[in-house]
């Protein structure tokens, strides 16, 4: 059994470094693009937020400013 089990696997290590190194980069780049795409993400999302906020201020205040004496 063993032997039928060392004959399966591949023994050219280099081969497999090449496959491995190649698999490595590939998902490397995968992960730079995908993180790009976050940090594009979280900018937006923070333009956004301080879109809303100043727009919630604003709904506050309004009316506070009707309050106030003539």
């Amino acid at each position: 059994m063993a032997k039928a089990l060392i004959g399966y696997m591949n023994s050219d290590l280099r081969n497999n470094a090449r496959v491995t190194i190649e698999k490595i980069v590939a998902d490397n780049r995968a992960l730079r693009g995908r993180v790009e795409e976050l940090e594009a993400l979280v900018v937006r999302l923070q333009e956004e937020n301080e879109t809303l906020t100043a727009a919630q201020a604003a709904a506050i205040l309004e009316p506070m400013e009707d309050m106030q004496p003539a």
